[in-house]
């Protein structure tokens, strides 16, 4: 990772705090100034949380400090019964974050161990891996899915199958839908989308994604042939790779590999995709990771084309999900 991103997202992470409690005197100022009554009642409520700080390091008295805390709660009640009674919710008065798990500073601390937060992380992933792939998430998710752009004519000599494409891309929503519900449990089958292009593979590729990150998982998004090179590039120990790329690959909550079929194949490339596929399914026993692997091969197609170990784990890991119908791009048009 290049140090220079690191302390320029800190520094990002500083002046959002810093924003953060600038908004926050300035709403305080402006309702103490409205109702007096709650001025007095946050600095009775300051005067007593120093008094029970102070007696918890020089007395450790429990009878001084439950009164204390007794006090800081019931003048807390009065409080927030007069937020209620003015219609202002109960946080106005704290500082509002936008992540909540590190407060925003980028990092958690819990016994006495610091991990980078996965909002961090994903505005790295985003700034060294992702880029323009998945940057217009806010347009690309389910309240913007369109069956009816799908033909709802069975044409079995056609598309090789007895329902409609619009009935099979809505059965490959419900897929993803349940795969973002049970994102977490181990036994939820990675994602396989195959078909040929303009179907709407990316689309769902990247609803998925802007779901998962609003529930907080990281997402890393690379189309085959930049990840292999990338790396191949590591394990040549060129100066522009580094291990994180593969660490990354390997622990990232969500993986996209978009044009699965369109690298470069060599044996080398075939032990490193399996290694990324079967590391990422061992990975589930003890953190969810999962896979969504999108190519134009059909499924025949990836039989000829890669190893049988890595087509097997496939096979046998993945939701297969064949995308088939007219080209929705000129359809939209």
């Amino acid at each position: 990772m290049n140090n220079t991103i690191l302390k320029n997202l800190l520094y990002e992470y500083e002046q959002i705090r810093l924003k953060a409690s600038k908004d926050l005197e300035l709403r305080k100022k402006d309702l103490y100034s409205k109702i007096p009554e709650l001025f007095d009642l946050e600095n009775q409520i300051s005067s007593l949380a120093i008094t029970a700080s102070k007696s918890l390091i020089s007395e450790n008295n429990k009878k001084i400090l439950d009164n204390l805390q007794r006090d800081i709660e019931n003048l807390k009640a009065k409080r927030n019964d007069i937020l209620k009674k003015n219609n202002i919710p109960e946080d106005y008065l704290y500082l509002n974050f936008l992540c909540d798990k590190c407060k925003d500073t980028g990092y958690i601390t819990s016994d006495n161990n610091t991990i980078m937060c996965n909002c961090l992380k994903q505005k790295i992933f985003d700034i060294e891996y992702n880029k323009s792939n998945i940057s217009n998430l806010k347009n690309q998710n389910f309240s913007n899915f369109i069956s009816t752009v799908y033909s709802e004519c069975v044409d079995k000599q056609k598309y090789n199958s007895d329902i409609s494409p619009r009935k099979n891309i809505e059965l490959i929503k419900n897929i993803c839908i349940d795969f973002i519900n049970n994102f977490d449990d181990p036994n939820e089958k990675n994602l396989l989308f195959t078909g040929n292009t303009g179907l709407g593979k990316t689309f769902l590729s990247s609803c998925i994604a802007n779901e998962l990150l609003l529930n907080g998982k990281t997402v890393l998004y690379q189309t085959a042939p930049v990840m292999l090179d990338a790396i191949i590039d590591y394990r040549f120990g060129k100066e522009t790779a580094s291990n994180t790329i593969y660490n990354n690959l390997l622990d990232v909550d969500l993986l996209i590999i978009d044009d699965l079929g369109t690298e470069c194949m060599n044996n080398m490339k075939f032990t490193e995709l399996f290694n990324i596929i079967n590391t990422r399914l061992l990975n589930q026993n003890n953190k969810p990771t999962k896979t969504i692997i999108s190519t134009n091969l059909s499924l025949q197609n990836l039989f000829k084309t890669y190893d049988e170990r890595i087509v097997s784990r496939i096979v046998g890991n993945y939701n297969i999900c064949r995308f088939f119908g007219d080209d929705i791009r000129f359809i939209k048009r």
